[in-house]
């Protein structure tokens, strides 16, 4: 699947074009740390070679090392410094390898963009044994992004840092069916951020959300119904991300948000009706 389509007319209606001022960012981000989850696919890594002509230490973390090793390759002969660090971010062992390694820093830790997710679309009566649907998705969606940031709050706190958390608009309206790993997981972490924003930001620590509609990466592939819906392309989202590095703003969501959480409370009945026909056909 190519990530960088064209937009057509409905996605360029839908999202729209985001201008980067490439001297005020570069002027941000010079000589700076900057931390990537989920770094070896989709947003991730479309961030990293965005980032691979400016004068930055890019710390790329995922679990697919032969991936991180082949974008770090490809950045190497670019200006940006790179480092990676493979590690399955529910893993309590190697998370805290990350952190040790993040901790000895030499020049410590400037930004930190938590990226990483799983997500899951499944009925709960096909979760009713599967319990590790839940474990699973709370673990990567909010525990791992929880005790990454707390252990590294006083290296950001010195460097007067920034958390860009890359959140869902699912976190915004009402929930669906179907989604309830994924929707309370993402939630969970996106509270759990703007509840502690207030605090990180008399240490000086910018926060900001970055409320994403559907995006062209791998992750919605096993979604069939996603195919042919209106995407944000990854290289759309990377100047999100990079123009919200200099601007410092707390929220970005698409502009037509608020219609979209209208909408979440009049279709409710019509997704509870559409659940109840599967359940009937299913026999359950």
């Amino acid at each position: 699947m190519d990530l960088l389509r064209n937009y057509n007319l409905l996605e360029r209606f839908l999202f729209l074009f985001t201008y980067v001022n490439d001297r005020k960012f570069k002027q941000e981000v010079q000589g700076k740390t900057i931390l990537i989850t989920g770094a070896s696919s989709g947003i991730g890594e479309k961030l990293a070679y965005q980032l691979a002509s400016y004068e930055v230490h890019l710390i790329l973390v995922a679990r697919r090392e032969d991936k991180l090793i082949e974008i770090k390759k490809i950045i190497d002969k670019q200006v940006a410094e790179v480092s990676i660090f493979c590690a399955d971010l529910r893993n309590d062992e190697e998370i805290g390898g990350l952190i040790e390694f993040l901790r000895l820093l030499p020049q410590g830790l400037d930004t930190v963009i938590s990226n990483a997710g799983k997500s899951i679309n499944r009925p709960i009566v096909d979760s009713l044994d599967r319990n590790h649907d839940f474990t699973r998705t709370m673990a990567i969606n909010y525990f791992a992004p929880v005790r990454l940031l707390l252990s590294v709050i006083p290296l950001l706190k010195e460097k007067s840092g920034q958390i860009i958390n890359i959140s869902t608009i699912n976190a915004l309206i009402l929930p669906i069916p179907h989604w309830a790993a994924y929707q309370a997981s993402k939630s969970a972490f996106d509270t759990w951020l703007r509840s502690a924003g207030p605090e990180l930001k008399v240490m000086g620590i910018t926060t900001t959300s970055i409320y994403l509609p559907l995006v062209n990466t791998p992750m919605i592939l096993p979604t069939k119904a996603y195919h042919n819906m209106p995407a944000m392309s990854t290289e759309h989202v990377s100047n999100i991300i990079r123009k919200s590095i200099y601007t410092k703003k707390s929220i970005y969501r698409p502009w037509w948000l608020i219609i979209a959480q209208i909408a979440s409370v009049f279709f409710r009945g019509i997704f509870e009706a559409v659940a109840a026909r599967r359940l009937k056909k299913k026999g359950r």
